[in-house]
């Protein structure tokens, strides 16, 4: 009996257990929903009130309050809370219910079928800074936002949604919001990621810079531009600058360097150690070392093309920073809705703050040299150096969409670097000032049209000017070397591309490009003046076409640019140069391509003697007059493959290059050979090879190169030697890893010595018979210097400052052996008839910080 009452019991018990959810959930059920108007209407029959409003506030508005809101002022808190109203008590009986202006809203954002949330999708109010991103479960709450205001919801592979706040507010609550997939049919993009984020190297064997996305690199702390480049296999820098960029064996003057499709004349501050181009608004920097479009003449080298941002930005965005060096600001203004404005500016610190970088960087390019008699005794003068530098850079640009299918850009930049340097020579009292005055003043127009489905255009129109004044005074203020060089160059560029079919497209344009260089030399003592001009207009109409098969089984282009050259009163001539670009698939993630191209440059440097202006600035523009310097031309071809599969990355690429029309006063000669101006040729034959590993949070990669340069000069005894950038074997070892917020990079570069040319032995190395007493050299490039080390490491500590407000810290050391690398090694005779040899000592053990905000 006992049992069954206690099973009665429990039945009982479990029974109610299971209506009592049903109980509660029926008190709290909501009614079925009716217009609010309506409602209000009940509420003043029910509660013995008025409420007095505007109709067209609460038309459209259904409502369902819960049945466990039984007072008035539970019923109306629930009614303003979900519909951002304002209830006014004015009396016992009279109520108010106004819209608020402000308003806080919520919601969920799911995809079309209400299955799956987007998480990370970005909430802007349209036209305003304020923005948020959808939580992990797909929600989000914007406080305080114009009640009359667009809500913009994007996110990637999804459409665009716009929606008003008002009819978000109408729907009640926290309403889902449906976004719809995007679905496009794209063309397979073969692709090949390394080294670290935001470097690409494409199917056409250009390498892409995407800044925006860009990691670290040992040694950076920064997305420096040109010293970025030099982590490329085949690209490097023999004295450790940015002005002076060797590419498969070439001179600095044999890259042809484009911001915005304007030709730059100056590439760098602090003679060279810093790149001149602000990175934080350069969108994308293209790297061609062969097999270039038909589109780029100039530069038998490489093509180092640079992009600011082309698109519309919705709000403004910006930032700032500095380091040891400079600092600098840049920004995003959005005008109006068809027009936005681009600007920075940065300037150095280096004259009113002495920092431990700038105090290296100055020792490498005044000071760190080391100076030795015959006797390999070293030369130590007693000397005071003082010195003003600074250097600075603006940009700027306009964008105008004109409408959907035309785009105006204007841009402009403008690179500035200032010295004044003494020094004093305490032991045998002579004093000798350098000024130096180097600018780069450029101005352009694009006009990017989409006239039909298949056919667009570019138009690009500038104006360049590059101002170099260099003045020396030395023998105690006595004797005056003053040289002017400059640069005046127009362009009209127009490029057109027709889509013939989804496989075959069509790349055609015309070119005038017209360039006038001035050199001026004026000495007091002996008293010298020389101005020699010169003008070369270039009319290059180009034609390419591409063929895609299916699947990018093969991807080719093939293409012809005509020259026609005029220097005015010297010479015409009309060259043609085919260009060849091939990729083919070898294997499931292996491929094969072919490379080739005819190029030409009709503008050079001339390199001054190092002792010049204190070897501050030895370098000079100067044009081709197929005479004393012909027009340069190359021919280069190269074969390689590329292996990459679950991030392991393998390329081998085997080249032969060959130039001709080149000059020993543009190939910085410091031998018996340096005033001859002898026309030659050089031909480079190499190999590179590069190995990477990527995980999650890692990346490292090994790479090689190996390059045999050699010059032929028919008049020089012996024809063929080494080249000055005649560097054997590169290898670079490095790593990034990253940890949550902290980056961190380690890396090595070894490299053989580069060659130069001794003296003969014993009394043999001077000729007293002439004056002045001339030294004789050994066969020119017979010797080399020792092997080239140094290892860097960079970390960057990303952070947040506020909830629109990201900064990051870094702190970078450049040869952290301290490791003295020598660079160059040259001979001079010194006052007292004797020999002194002059060596380049590398930057030593170098540390830098930065700050960084993004807004």
């Amino acid at each position: 009996m006992l049992k069954k009452l206690r099973s009665s019991l429990f039945g009982l018990f479990l029974g109610f257990l299971l209506i009592l959810p049903f109980k509660i959930q029926g008190q709290n059920e909501q009614k079925t929903p009716v217009p609010l108007i309506s409602y209000i209407k009940t509420l003043e029959d029910k509660f013995d009130v008025k409420f007095s409003f505007i109709n067209g506030d609460l038309e459209d508005i259904t409502i369902a309050v819960p049945n466990n809101l039984v007072t008035l002022e539970e019923i109306l808190e629930y009614i303003a809370s979900q519909f951002q109203l304002k209830a006014d008590k004015l009396s016992q009986r009279y109520y108010t219910l106004t819209k608020r202006t402000l308003v806080t809203i919520c919601g969920k954002v799911l995809d079309n079928f209400a299955e799956n949330t987007v998480p990370g999708a970005t909430v802007e109010v349209f036209g305003t800074e304020i923005a948020f991103t959808t939580n992990p479960d797909g929600t989000f709450t914007l406080e305080d936002i114009p009640r009359n205001g667009v809500l913009k919801i994007r996110y990637l592979g999804y459409n665009t949604k716009y929606i008003g706040v008002e009819n978000l507010i109408k729907s009640g609550g926290c309403p889902q919001i449906l976004m719809a997939q995007h679905y496009e049919q794209l063309k397979e993009v073969i692709v090949y990621k390394f080294l670290t984020t935001g470097i690409i190297r494409e199917s056409d064997a250009s390498i892409t810079l995407n800044t925006s996305e860009f990691g670290i690199l040992p040694g950076l702390i920064e997305p420096d531009i040109l010293q970025t480049v030099q982590a490329l296999p085949g690209i490097k820098s023999i004295d450790e600058t940015v002005s002076d960029i060797n590419v498969r064996g070439g001179t600095n003057d044999q890259n042809l360097i484009l911001w915005n499709g304007i030709k730059m004349y100056q590439s760098g501050h602090f003679f060279g150690l810093i790149s001149a181009f602000n990175p934080y608004l350069t969108d994308k920097i293209t790297v061609i070392k062969n097999g270039t479009p038909a589109t780029f003449g100039d530069g038998v080298s490489s093509v180092i093309q640079m992009e600011t941002d082309n698109e519309l930005s919705d709000y403004f965005t910006g930032g700032a920073g500095f380091n040891f060096i400079s600092g600098d600001i840049f920004g995003q203004i959005p005008i109006t809705e068809r027009i936005g404005l681009q600007f920075s500016a940065r300037r150095s610190t280096t004259d009113f703050l002495n920092t431990p970088t700038y105090n290296k960087f100055f020792d490498r390019a005044f000071q760190d040299s080391k100076v030795t008699n015959q006797n390999n005794i070293a030369v130590d003068d007693d000397i005071l150096r003082s010195e003003n530098f600074f250097f600075y850079d603006f940009t700027g640009k306009l964008l105008y969409d004109i409408s959907d299918q035309h785009q105006l850009r204007l841009n402009f930049i403008s690179i500035t670097n200032n010295l004044d340097y003494t020094e004093n020579n305490l032991t045998d009292l002579e004093t000798t000032n350098s000024l130096l005055d180097q600018n780069n003043l450029s101005v352009g127009g694009q006009l990017l049209s989409q006239w039909t489905n298949r056919l667009s255009s570019n138009l690009n129109v500038y104006y360049s000017r590059y101002n170099l004044d260099a003045e020396s005074l030395f023998g105690n203020q006595v004797q005056l070397l003053f040289q002017n060089n400059q640069v005046l160059e127009n362009a009209f560029k127009l490029d057109t591309d027709y889509e013939l079919s989804d496989k075959l497209h069509l790349h055609s344009g015309y070119q005038y490009i017209e360039t006038g260089i001035v050199n001026t030399t004026i000495l007091t003592q002996p008293q010298f003046n020389s101005e020699i001009k010169g003008v070369i207009r270039i009319h290059a109409p180009h034609t390419e076409i591409g063929y895609r098969s299916d699947g990018n089984k093969f991807i080719g282009k093939a293409g012809v640019r005509f020259n026609y050259m005029e220097n005015l009163g010297t010479f015409t001539k009309f060259l043609v140069e085919p260009r060849l670009n091939m990729s083919f698939r070898l294997a499931n993630y292996l491929r094969g391509e072919v490379l080739g191209e005819f190029k030409s440059q009709t503008t050079n440097q001339i390199i001054d003697l190092e002792q010049n202006f204190l070897g501050i600035e030895k370098r000079r523009w100067i044009l081709s007059d197929d005479n004393t310097l012909p027009i340069t031309q190359s021919k280069q071809g190269s074969m390689g493959i590329n292996y990459e599969k679950n991030n392991f990355y393998l390329g081998l690429e085997g080249f032969y290059k060959k130039v001709d029309g080149i000059s020993t006063s543009t190939q910085g000669f410091q031998n018996q050979n340096q005033f001859n101006g002898e026309i030659g040729s050089y031909d480079v034959k190499g190999i590179e090879f590069l190995i990477n590993k990527k995980g999650n949070n890692y990346s490292s990669w090994l790479s090689y190169t190996y390059n045999k340069n050699d010059y032929t000069f028919e008049t020089i005894i012996p024809n063929s030697f080494p080249n000055n950038l005649d560097i054997r074997h590169t290898l670079t070892f490095a790593g990034t890893y990253s940890y949550k917020n902290l980056q961190v990079g380690l890396g090595a570069n070894f490299r053989t010595g580069k060659p130069f040319t001794e003296p003969e032995d014993g009394n043999l190395a001077l000729d007293t018979s002439v004056f002045p007493v001339r030294i004789n050299y050994k066969s020119p490039n017979s010797s080399r210097l020792p092997e080239y080390l140094r290892v860097d490491a960079s970390a960057i500590y990303k952070f947040d400052i506020g909830r629109n407000v990201k900064a990051n810290a870094g702190v970078s050391i450049l040869n952290m052996t301290n490791r003295k690398n020598s660079l160059n090694k040259y001979y001079r005779v010194n006052e007292d008839n004797e020999i002194e040899a002059v060596e380049s000592i590398s930057l030593g053990i170098t540390p830098n910080v930065s700050f960084r905000i993004h807004f």
